[in-house]
């Protein structure tokens, strides 16, 4: 299972779901603690901002980024939750959850992967440098990207809700 969830839902669905892996997607300025009860090799704290192309000031996402977090999800073993979160839940996290579901069903139609998504999660707006970085590492050839253009920004919404995608 995983949980999808904004930075200010993360220890209580930690505790509720008995979460043991956490994928942290922040900006390299934005504050906060580490999660209780995970140990520091199931936290991959990746930090960038959320942008989809260069803007001085600010750190994009880059191909590292998507390497490392997919060498991360490649590791879990699924026994216990994992636990994705960005700032907000909307765009990083659900980028990150996306590809997970790509990378655990590799036979699955991507726009069938990205519709489970919305259905998930009626706020999710994948970043889509995000998704693109990934659909290169996986080799998906556009296929992710396009699936992420197919079902377009999700309902405006200062915060998502927390939700879970079963890969």
């Amino acid at each position: 299972m995983i949980i999808v969830c904004p930075l200010n839902k993360v220890q209580p669905l930690i505790d509720r779901h008995g979460a043991k892996h956490v994928v942290t997607l922040l900006a390299p300025d934005t504050p906060h603690d580490a999660p209780q009860g995970i140990t520091p090799g199931r936290h991959l704290k990746l930090y960038f901002h959320d942008i989809v192309q260069p803007m001085e000031g600010h750190v994009p996402p880059g191909a590292g980024d998507a390497e490392k977090m997919i060498a991360f999800f490649q590791d879990w073993d699924r026994k216990d939750p994992m636990l994705v979160h960005c700032w907000a839940g909307i765009s990083r996290s659900t980028a990150a959850a996306y590809t997970a579901l790509c990378m655990f069903r590799p036979g699955a139609d991507e726009e069938e992967l990205a519709f489970e998504l919305r259905q998930a999660s009626p706020s999710a707006t994948p970043n889509r440098l995000i998704v693109s970085l990934a659909d290169e590492v996986l080799g998906r050839n556009g296929r992710m990207v396009r699936a992420i253009e197919k079902i377009g920004r999700g309902a405006d919404a200062f915060e998502g809700t927390p939700f879970v995608l079963r890969p």
